[in-house]
């Protein structure tokens, strides 16, 4: 793209001038992965503040709340489950898990229905109390990152969204046939 073409682009996209490259526009409108940049900005955004506040307010670190907040949507969930669902890798999380058990946070784990390894966690009530304290915060945060959108276009925005996160679920951990043959003709250019 060659640069903002709505009306809230081009009012959105408007940095004061100076003698350097407006960085945000560049990678707005001049980035061969433009899905990818505006996630990861927005996420940003979001995560670095509300994770920062949980950390200090609550010593929490964010693979710990993560858990929480997971075990809030969907109680009794497995560790792999998180970590499915998170990006966070299952040591991590095990770190985190045994952590919040030792905070009371939350119940010891218990066997998943089905056999297995896979074990049920659940929030206690100490974890309740600490989701239904700080979430407030969460959700005002998307509040207000959403507020330049209708509530069609907001509609819209989450149906695309998790379209794209169902289409994308089996792509963890790989990388396109076209990154395979660049890292091999960066090999082949090595003395």
């Amino acid at each position: 793209m060659a640069g903002p073409h709505s009306e809230c682009d081009q009012e959105c996209g408007k940095q004061p001038t100076a003698q350097s490259p407006d960085m945000l526009d560049a990678k707005l409108w001049n980035n061969p992965c433009p899905f990818t940049f505006r996630i990861n900005y927005l996420a940003l955004l979001y995560n670095t503040p509300l994770y920062s506040w949980v950390q200090d307010t609550y010593g929490l670190k964010r693979p710990e709340y993560v858990v929480l907040y997971s075990l809030a949507l969907a109680d009794g969930g497995s560790a792999r489950d998180v970590s499915d669902t998170s990006g966070f890798p299952k040591n991590t999380l095990s770190r985190a898990i045994k952590r919040l058990e030792l905070m009371g946070l939350i119940d010891a784990r218990t066997k998943a229905p089905g056999g297995g390894r896979t074990q049920a966690l659940r929030l206690s009530d100490k974890g309740w109390a600490l989701i239904h304290e700080t979430r407030p915060a969460f959700e005002a945060q998307e509040k207000r990152m959403l507020q330049a959108l209708s509530e069609g276009e907001r509609q819209m925005l989450l149906e695309l969204m998790s379209k794209v996160v169902m289409g994308a679920q089996d792509l963890a951990g790989e990388l396109p046939l076209a990154a395979d043959l660049g890292a091999k003709g960066a090999q082949i250019g090595k003395p």
